[in-house]
């Protein structure tokens, strides 16, 4: 309503309201001629029921409702062709509604598109991508600096501590060694035993054969 108002004073018409006001006379015409068709419809009824009444008593009268019924059938079906053509006028008005709005949404979403960019460029973003990944690098290294023992102050040699851990080896084994010499040299128990086991059987053996000596003796 607005823009129409003020269309009248610019003297420019509004696009969209232009269409919007174009549907809207299109469907009133529409409705009118549906009206018309209906009222058609019931004129033909009706000139139908007189032809049939008047076929035998009076021709004259049936043949003139027959063209009376002639002739409206012929306004019915071109009213039937401009409602459809009509219709066709609205539906495409409809469309290229729509495809305006669509178009006018899209068109609000480029714009933002390139307020959100600003002043974005392809080769300030590869040089802002550049930069974090140099302090990314930086702040790696630093972290592997800080976290290496070999940077805690002492100067150490590779050699030097290989050297060492060698002569620590070589103790430790020669302290083993000397260890394994001085291990006290005894009968295990059990060994003992097996001795004092084998001798007392031999000292048994003695006995019986002396036994037997002197019972061969007294025979």
């Amino acid at each position: 309503m607005m823009a129409s108002f003020m269309s009248y004073f610019t003297g420019r018409r509004d696009p969209k309201q232009s269409a919007r006001d174009a549907i809207v006379s299109l469907r009133e015409q529409l409705m009118m001629i549906e009206k018309k068709e209906e009222h058609l419809q019931r004129q033909i009824a009706q000139d139908v029921a007189t032809a049939k009444a008047n076929a035998v008593s009076n021709k004259t009268a049936a043949t003139a409702a027959l063209r009376r019924k002639k002739m409206h059938e012929g306004d019915l079906e071109k009213l039937a062709g401009t409602r459809l053509q009509l219709e066709v006028q609205v539906n495409t008005l409809e469309s290229a509604n729509i495809n305006a709005n669509t178009l006018d949404v899209m068109r609000k979403g480029a714009n933002a598109l390139k307020d959100i960019h600003g002043g974005l460029t392809i080769d300030k973003v590869d040089a802002t991508m550049n930069a974090i990944n140099e302090q990314r690098e930086i702040a790696n290294e630093i972290s592997d600096m800080i976290s290496n023992p070999m940077n805690s102050g002492v100067d150490l040699d590779e050699d030097d501590l290989k050297a060492e851990l060698a002569d620590l080896e070589q103790e430790s084994l020669n302290e083993r060694l000397m260890g394994a010499d001085r291990v006290p040299a005894h009968t295990p128990a059990s060994l003992n035993r097996v001795e004092t086991r084998h001798n007392t059987a031999e000292e048994d053996e003695d006995a019986e054969l002396k036994e037997l000596q002197a019972a061969l003796a007294m025979s």
